[in-house]
């Protein structure tokens, strides 16, 4: 036998049906206890009201007639006294002892001897309310009224039962009303919750297409609202990682068919095996090492793999050695390599990571730039930042292909084959490690007529990391 375990609905309706249940009982007992009490005093202050009305009429029917004789065994005229307080009418006839409608409690009247000349039957209460009745400054009697809480208790028994049975009424009615609310208020709190975690299956499921509806601005819809970013930002990697797959399969098969190629027709006999032909395949092998190698490295940086080690860098000598390496290259195609650069330019980075950033930008302009023209490279000061600049000549690119620069084996030059072009991945290697450093970079039209690869590096120290 199973036990019944309330989900997440029935613990939220059962939370609140509870709350609503302890808050009706305790105002039940609260206005039981108000009504008990305050019935109670305003019967007692409109007993005391009549016995005090009732004591001065007795006083001066005692100054008419000198004695009480005209009172003993004469209830009736006590009576018809109060019921021209009460503007009853002459009908109302109580019983022996009990005063007409409004009354509430029992009395007595007493003689100066303490001798009883109207009331009921039995001794008189002591600790019952009493009310002397002077005439001319001499106490000749008194009226005695029982206790307001006993008779209340005794002769009221009924009304109290009644006020009991309607008070347990409307708790039950209350009660009935809160738990028909309650279920409906908990279905429609939890909706939005519902619909997470069905999408959140979804999602798990490998449908990263699932998108859940924010109809609120409140916690739950802006959790909502994060909950289709994740999954657009997972659809979004998962067509990357599938372009991804495709572009490493196309970049990897056009060496290795020229390989087969070039090693099939040595086997055929149709190309002799000569030093020419090993260095064709010495070329093809260094294409494919390449671009493993720089997928590695791009895959490092990806995960942070690569290991920074940040300390105060002036990036002016950085520059001179990277061009300065490049140089005679740039002179072999007919390009020009000019600088633009202060005495000292001082940022937190690590040496050897900007050095590679620089020569992917220099081998870069080398790859794309046409014969004749050249490369400005210039540095400055923006603020609280280092700006350096790459501006290369012909040929541009568009404007839609300057937004897919730093996309992975993407090249400009409209063609798939690598005759002209790297891998594809060394500007990607570049926005890794601008952003390794707090900075930024973009592709904007170059005014020679190339395009210009802004890099912006912050001038203080950022964080520290050592990877």
């Amino acid at each position: 036998m199973t036990l019944w375990r309330p989900g997440i609905t029935g613990k939220l309706f059962l939370a609140i049906f509870a709350t609503c249940i302890v808050l009706l009982i305790s105002m039940h007992w609260a206005v039981r206890l108000s009504f008990e009490r305050g019935f109670i005093d305003y019967i007692k202050h409109g007993n005391e009201q009549r016995l005090t009305m009732l004591g001065d009429a007795l006083g001066e029917q005692y100054a008419l007639h000198g004695d009480w004789r005209f009172l003993r065994n004469n209830e009736r005229f006590v009576f018809q006294i109060l019921r021209s307080f009460e503007h009853d009418n002459d009908d109302d006839k109580p019983g022996p002892g009990m005063p007409p409608h409004g009354w509430r409690t029992q009395f007595w009247v007493v003689d100066q001897r303490a001798r009883v000349l109207v009331g009921p039957r039995g001794p008189v209460p002591r600790d019952g309310t009493r009310r002397a009745i002077s005439v001319n400054g001499a106490e000749v009697g008194a009226v005695i009224a029982s206790p307001v809480e006993r008779l209340t208790r005794n002769t009221d028994i009924n009304f109290d039962k009644q006020q009991r049975r309607a008070s347990w009424l409307i708790v039950a009615l209350s009660t009935l009303l809160a738990a028909l609310a309650t279920f409906p208020l908990a279905r429609g709190l939890l909706a939005p919750v519902k619909r997470l975690v069905d999408g959140t299956h979804r999602l798990a499921a490998g449908d990263f297409t699932a998108r859940v509806a924010a109809s609120s601005t409140d916690e739950l819809g802006r959790l909502a609202q994060d909950f289709n970013q994740l999954a657009s930002t997972l659809e979004k990697n998962q067509q990357m990682r599938r372009d991804f797959m495709a572009d490493i399969s196309h970049e990897l098969r056009t060496p290795l068919a020229v390989l087969r190629g070039e090693l099939e027709a040595i086997q055929d006999g149709v190309r002799q095996f000569t030093p020419e032909s090993v260095a064709s395949l010495q070329a093809e092998v260094g294409t494919l090492t390449k671009l493993v190698e720089d997928l590695h490295q791009l895959s490092m940086s990806d995960e942070g793999a690569l290991a920074y080690q940040k300390s105060d860098v002036d990036l002016i000598p950085l520059l001179e050695v990277a061009a300065g390496a490049f140089r005679e290259r740039f002179a072999s195609r007919g390009l020009s390599l000019q600088l633009s650069l202060p005495d000292s330019l001082r940022i937190f980075g690590d040496k050897d990571r900007l050095m590679q950033l620089f020569n992917n930008l220099l081998e870069n302009s080398l790859r794309y730039t046409d014969s004749g023209g050249g490369l400005h490279i210039s540095a400055g000061r923006r603020d609280r930042s280092v700006s350096l600049t790459f501006a290369d000549s012909a040929p541009g690119v568009s404007d839609e292909q300057l937004a897919k620069l730093f996309d992975r084996f993407y090249r400009a030059e409209g063609s798939r084959s690598r005759a002209s072009g790297g891998s594809g991945l060394g500007l990607a290697i570049c926005l890794n490690i601008v952003q390794a450093h707090n900075g930024r970079i973009q592709a904007t039209h170059s005014p020679s007529g190339g395009v210009s690869i802004t890099v912006d590096l912050p001038l203080e120290r950022d964080l520290q990391r050592d990877v």
